[in-house]
């Protein structure tokens, strides 16, 4: 999952350059010599060489240059790696230590049958979080493999948002309205288990950012020339507008990991656009259109399906 060959093209490039330091420096002597004896018969190889030397020359600033965006590359990967590592660390820290405190309890003292319901549901929620974690984990190695024509296949879009809206509102606990649905009828051609990933990331990161009332809107629709479109829309915070192409990095997280209320990898958005691009859709962030919020919008190769809507129209669900 981290991109051992980063480093790679910057050694070789440090490695070129070096070597055209080094021809430089003779090349240099060898025109100073020419130059102290220049003569019709060396005027000819004197200005080659000064030709030689000016191209070169000009390759190591190159170099120089890739060098040094490489090198700025390198650091931010590294230290993203390392601001993944300390969120992870905390995720499995915090419900391993949970875990261990409620199985002593249990262990130790004779609790009500109310006490026990009480801590294994947070026992549960525990599990729940390590479980989320590790799937993050394993869905962001999972994908460096790529998907085969044969696994992708006809999906009823809004039947999986429904699912994966039903989902996402268990695992918080909250009631059923609080994610809207406004669903028009869409086929998309693809891997499904991709499309789940996609949305059911978007309506986690929806309501884990959401507002102290949260409120999630979610709406697909046909758009033009043979697309879909899904958009999700929280009443958070919101994204400034410095930060949206940031938040779908690997291991980005936006603020400072001791200072974060709200768990999390940093590898959600980047699942979802990787997953996107390979769909051959596309994902924007925009401001919500009423009050505070983001609105992430998923446009998708598809088509409106008329065979279970003939009219086109929204269907609330």
């Amino acid at each position: 999952m981290f991109e051992r060959r980063s480093l790679r093209l910057p050694i070789t490039l440090g490695v070129v350059m070096l070597v055209l330091l080094v021809a430089l420096l003779v090349g240099w002597i060898l025109l100073t010599l020419f130059g102290a004896l220049q003569s019709e018969q060396t005027a000819g190889l004197y200005w080659a060489l000064l030709s030689v030397g000016t191209t070169s020359l000009a390759f190591v600033l190159f170099g120089v240059v890739m060098y040094l965006t490489l090198s700025i590359k390198t650091i931010n990967l590294t230290r993203r790696q390392s601001n993944f590592i300390d969120s992870v660390t905390h995720e499995l820290k915090s419900p391993i230590a949970s875990l261990k405190l409620y199985v002593q309890t249990l262990k130790r003292r004779q609790l009500s049958p109310d006490e026990q319901a009480v801590f294994y549901g947070s026992m549960l929620e525990d599990v729940e979080r390590l479980d989320s974690l590790i799937n993050h984990l394993l869905d962001a190695a999972r994908l460096e493999k790529d998907r085969t024509l044969a696994e992708k296949q006809d999906v009823e879009l809004a039947q999986l948002l429904r699912t994966c809206a039903n989902e996402v509102s268990l695992r918080y606990q909250i009631p059923d309205g609080v994610i809207a649905l406004q669903l028009q009828p869409c086929i998309v051609q693809a891997v499904r288990v991709d499309l789940e990933l996609v949305f059911r990331n978007l309506l986690d990161n929806a309501v884990k950012y959401a507002g102290d009332d949260p409120r999630v809107d979610v709406s697909l629709a046909a758009g033009e020339n043979e697309q879909v479109v899904v958009r999700v829309s929280d009443n958070g915070r919101g994204i400034s507008a410095a930060q949206r192409r940031k938040i779908f990095g690997r291991f980005v997280r936006l603020g400072s990991e001791l200072e974060r209320d709200k768990p999390g990898t940093g590898l959600g958005l980047y699942i979802v656009r990787t997953l996107v691009h390979r769909l051959g859709g596309r994902i924007k962030v925009k401001e919500r259109e009423q009050g505070p919020g983001t609105t992430f919008e998923v446009e998708l190769p598809g088509k409106a399906d008329s065979a279970i809507n003939g009219t086109g129209k929204q269907e609330a669900a």
